[in-house]
């Protein structure tokens, strides 16, 4: 299945929905960065939310960034969504272990650890949106539902999931997202929790097949279903060569003398998409 996302509403609006099939962009990004599979599960599952987040942004210029720091093995994983459906994302230690949960499940909590989720919304004005908080449970997802309670007052249920093959490739991965809007009665609310109930797993549903459109279905057919939009989702990352010249270029006229005194070509790395660019004594004479 291609990876996109879908954006719905229900219950005559009074509930407004995200669901993403992005097992894509996880295989890519695991590629990429040589993730460990617990690690691949945990950057999965923040890339699948900030797609989703991404989503709920007006404009198109419009960039959200989650970041994490944490105490566990992986120490730290950054991802970048617009609202167009691009991603890219990366852990500082990519080849983090961790031993299964207690149900023998990859432990992402546990290779997070305890830390702070902060997200950055740059919107075009002055000063970007920011906002931290303390990890709930290092499980991404309760920690996005926490999110949207405390600092947004969005009553909201996050699922995500990634689900792995014998070989350490990425067999699933995607998740949704239902929030309440401010008028929601409790009768919605209600039914919508004994749904709720039902609910397996999100890579449950994947692994059945299920797409994203089926998956809101599944949760919200009986409120009245009615998806809105359906937007293709990918892992990109815009790092260039030009870009990267102005990174040298930003240098102090010192610290450029003292690459071009050392006489060897400078390697630098982009992070999120691990491409490297090789710049050559001359080029960085050319530049000054």
């Amino acid at each position: 299945m291609e990876d996109y996302m879908v954006r719905a509403t229900a219950a005559n609006a009074q509930i407004r929905a995200f669901a993403v099939t992005s097992r894509e962009l996880v295989e890519y990004a695991r590629a990429a960065h040589n993730t460990s599979p617990v690690v691949t599960a945990a950057l999965g599952r923040l890339m699948s939310g900030a797609l989703m987040m991404g989503g709920m942004m007006k404009g198109e210029g419009d960039v959200l960034t989650l970041r994490i720091n944490g105490d566990g093995p992986v120490h730290g994983l950054t991802v970048t969504a617009d609202s167009l459906g691009h991603v890219k994302g990366y852990a500082d230690q990519p080849q983090a272990m961790m031993p299964p949960n207690g149900v023998g499940k990859l432990d992402v909590g546990g290779v997070i650890g305890k830390g702070v989720l902060q997200v950055m919304k740059d919107m075009g004005l002055k000063e970007p949106y920011s906002s931290t908080i303390a990890l709930q449970t290092g499980e991404i997802a309760d920690d996005l539902t926490y999110y949207f309670a405390a600092s947004e007052q969005v009553p909201s249920v996050v699922a995500l999931g990634v689900l792995m093959n014998r070989d350490n490739t990425v067999r699933q991965a995607g998740g949704f997202i239902i929030q309440l809007m401010p008028f929601t009665s409790e009768e919605v609310i209600g039914r919508l929790e004994e749904k709720l109930k039902t609910i397996t797993s999100v890579t449950k549903l994947l692994e059945d097949g299920k797409s994203p459109e089926e998956i809101l279905e599944s949760v919200l057919g009986e409120l009245g279903l009615e998806i809105t939009e359906r937007v293709p989702v990918s892992f990109q990352c815009d790092c260039s060569r030009e870009r990267v010249e102005k990174v040298l270029l930003s240098l102090g006229q010192k610290d450029r003398q003292e690459l071009i005194d050392e006489g060897e070509d400078v390697e630098l790395h982009c992070h999120f998409c691990g491409r490297n660019y090789v710049f050559s004594v001359e080029e960085i004479k050319n530049l000054m």
